[in-house]
């Protein structure tokens, strides 16, 4: 089965923010893009309520028909967003407060006790649980031993590399495939993965589950439409 395309609807948020109101709709835009045949929806609403806010999960959650990730960082407020909407998945992301983009990965090391015991209560609600990770085979092996059901791979090194050195670019990812894999954990990725660059990750990793793409996708349905470009990033996907 080709890996699943969650599509991230922040810039959409962003875009009315920018304005005040409530056109465009990020209800509508979560809606559309499933009807167009996205297999879930991604959110990361941020302390700074500059994109996606809680108000805006509350009314999302009702409206999934596919699948929900909320992604941030494991703070009170965002465990409660998961006690009163309990997504499908919770992808924890390591970000400081002000950070403008998610940019690393967990250490799970450092991080282990916090970790376990964030992943213990979001079992104990059913909730998957997927680590924002880079390729580094410690931190994956050690994401397992937290709990961990599945990792988010960084992409970010991968989009920067992949133009001049594509094969360069992966080879990290491939190898920390089979570190997860041998641990167990699941694979999604996200992170600058666009329509020139997404067909040969999912390629080289046959194993992919789950992408989750926002910035890309949304910016070039300003050019190619909302439908024709969830469509065109779920062909991509195709291996």
């Amino acid at each position: 089965m080709p890996a699943k395309l969650s599509v991230n609807i922040n810039k959409i948020a962003t875009l009315r923010n920018a304005r005040g109101g409530k056109y465009p709709s990020v209800v509508q835009a979560a809606i559309d893009c499933q009807n167009f045949g996205a297999d879930g929806i991604t959110v990361h609403p941020r302390p700074d309520e500059r994109h996606i806010t809680l108000n805006d999960v509350k009314e999302i959650a009702p409206i999934i028909t596919t699948e929900f990730n909320i992604e941030g960082k494991p703070n009170e407020r965002f465990m409660q967003m998961i006690r009163d909407y309990k997504p499908h998945q919770a992808t924890l992301v390591p970000d400081a407060e002000d950070v403008l983009t998610s940019d690393a990965g967990w250490d799970t090391i450092k991080h282990k006790d916090y970790l376990t015991d964030i992943i213990s209560e979001l079992k104990s609600l059913g909730v998957r649980t997927s680590l924002f990770i880079e390729t580094d085979p410690k931190m994956i092996e050690n994401a397992a031993l937290v709990g961990a059901d599945r990792i988010e791979f960084y992409t970010g090194p991968y989009a920067e590399q992949y133009t001049e050195n594509k094969i360069g670019a992966i080879k990290p990812y491939v190898e920390s495939s089979k570190v997860a894999l041998a641990n167990g954990l699941g694979i999604n990725a996200g992170h600058d993965l666009s329509l020139d660059n997404l067909h040969y990750f999912a390629s080289e990793i046959p194993e992919l589950l789950e992408v989750s793409i926002g910035h890309a996708l949304i910016s070039d349905a300003i050019y190619l439409g909302l439908e024709n470009s969830v469509n065109m990033y779920k062909k991509l996907l195709v291996v």
